[in-house]
C-alpha cells in the first residue's frame, strides 16, 4: 500500500520546511510513504527547499494556475506514480501532520473512499468570528447541494483512494474543496469526516483577499457545481415558482372576470401569459440539461476507464523497467565476481 502525500505550493519558502517536517514518516498498514509538491509557478526558493528536504516528485507550473489545477495536476502525478492513498494537506502547516494516520484509516478499512479533516472552527483562535459563521453557513450550504453529512467542507486536509481520485474532474480555476464534495456525493462515492486537529497561524490565507471575494466566489462554484448534477431539479424548481405564480394571477383574473371587472385587469392576463410562459422554458432547459448531464455522466465514466487504463500501462511499462535494470545489474555483478 503506498500513500503519497501532495502539497500544492505558491511562494512557500517560508513555512514549506516546516509543514515538510510535521509530516509522517511511517503509518501502520501503509507499507510505503512518498512526498509530492506542486510548484504553482511561485517566484521564490519553494522548489530549492522542497528539493533539499528530500521531496520524492515536483510538478511545475511556469504561472500561477490557481489551486484547483495544481490540486489535479497533483492527483494525476500521484495516480502516475502507483499511489493507492493520496492526501492532500497544505504548505502553512495549518494541519497536524499527526492526523494524517487519522485520514486514511477509513480507506484501509474501505469504510470510505474520501475522508476530509474536520477542523475545529469554533474553537480556531485566528479565526474571527464573521469567518466561523461564513464557514458554518457554507458547509451547510455544500450538504444540501451534495446530499452528504460533510460537517467542514472547505477544509483541504483530505484523504483520497485510487478509485475515488480517478473518478475526480474538477471545473471551476477557484478551489477544488465544494466541488469535489457535491461530486462525490452525486456519484455516491463513500465518503465521510473525522476530527482533526490544527496549528497556529504561520501567515494569513492566499486563497481570497477579502470576505465578500470568498463568499462570492464559494457560492458560484456551489451553484454552478449543483447545475451540473441536479440541472433538472434547479429549473424544475424555478419552472414551479413561475407557474404557481401564473396560476394565482390567472385565478384572480376570472374571479374578476367573473364580477363583470374584466376589463380593468388585463395586465394581469399579461403577467399570467409572461409567468406561464417563462415555468414551461424553464422546464424545457431543465430536460435539456438533464440530458446533457446524462451524456456528461457517459463522457466521465469513458474518461475514468481511460484514465485507469493509462495508469495501469504506465505502472506495467515501471515495472519492467525495473526488472529489466534489476536483471542489468546482477549480471553486471555475476561478471564482476567472475573476473
Amino acid at each position: 500500500m503506498k500513500l503519497i502525500i501532495q502539497i500544492p505550493c505558491y511562494n512557500e519558502a517560508e513555512t514549506l520546511t516546516i509543514a515538510l517536517d510535521a509530516l509522517p514518516k511511517k503509518i501502520e498498514g501503509i507499507d510505503k510513504i512518498e512526498y509530492l509538491i506542486i510548484n504553482d509557478g511561485s517566484t521564490d526558493e519553494t522548489v530549492q527547499v522542497a528539493r533539499d528536504w528530500g521531496v520524492d516528485y515536483i510538478v511545475h507550473f511556469c504561472t500561477n494556475r490557481g489551486l484547483a489545477k495544481g490540486f489535479m495536476a497533483g492527483m494525476d502525478a500521484a495516480l502516475r506514480n502507483g499511489a493507492d492513498i493520496i492526501v492532500n494537506t497544505d504548505a502553512d502547516n495549518q494541519y497536524c501532520g499527526d492526523d494524517i494516520a487519522k485520514l486514511v484509516q477509513p480507506i484501509l478499512e474501505k469504510k470510505a473512499e474520501i475522508v476530509i479533516g474536520e477542523r475545529p472552527i469554533d474553537s480556531t483562535e485566528h479565526f474571527s468570528k464573521m469567518k466561523k459563521k461564513l464557514q458554518h453557513i457554507g458547509s451547510k450550504t455544500v450538504r444540501i447541494a451534495s446530499g452528504t453529512d460533510i460537517p467542514d467542507a472547505p477544509s483541504g486536509f483530505r484523504a483520497y483512494s485510487r478509485e475515488a481520485a480517478l473518478r475526480l474532474n474538477v471545473i471551476n480555476q477557484y478551489t477544488y474543496t465544494l466541488e469535489t464534495i457535491i461530486q462525490a456525493g452525486h456519484n455516491r462515492i463513500p465518503m465521510m469526516s473525522v476530527p482533526v486537529r490544527t496549528n497556529p497561524e504561520l501567515r494569513k490565507s492566499r486563497l481570497f483577499h477579502s470576505m465578500f471575494g470568498y463568499v462570492k466566489k464559494s457560492m458560484v462554484t456551489i451553484l454552478r457545481s449543483f447545475l451540473m448534477y441536479k440541472p433538472l431539479k434547479f429549473f424544475g424548481v424555478i419552472g414551479t415558482i413561475f407557474c404557481l405564480l401564473g396560476t394565482v394571477l390567472g385565478i384572480r383574473f376570472i374571479v374578476y372576470l367573473c364580477m363583470g371587472q374584466g376589463s380593468g385587469h388585463i395586465q394581469s392576463l399579461i403577467l399570467v401569459a409572461i409567468f406561464m410562459l417563462t415555468g414551461v422554458i424553464s422546464y424545457l432547459i431543465g430536460l435539456q440539461a438533464d440530458i446533457i448531464a446524462a451524456n456528461r455522466k457517459i463522457l466521465e465514466d469513458v474518461q475514468y476507464h481511460a484514465r485507469r487504463t493509462d495508469y495501469e500501462v504506465e505502472e506495467i511499462k515501471k515495472r519492467l523497467m525495473e526488472k529489466e535494470q534489476e536483471k542489468t545489474f546482477g549480471q553486471e555483478e555475476k561478471a564482476e565476481q567472475d573476473r
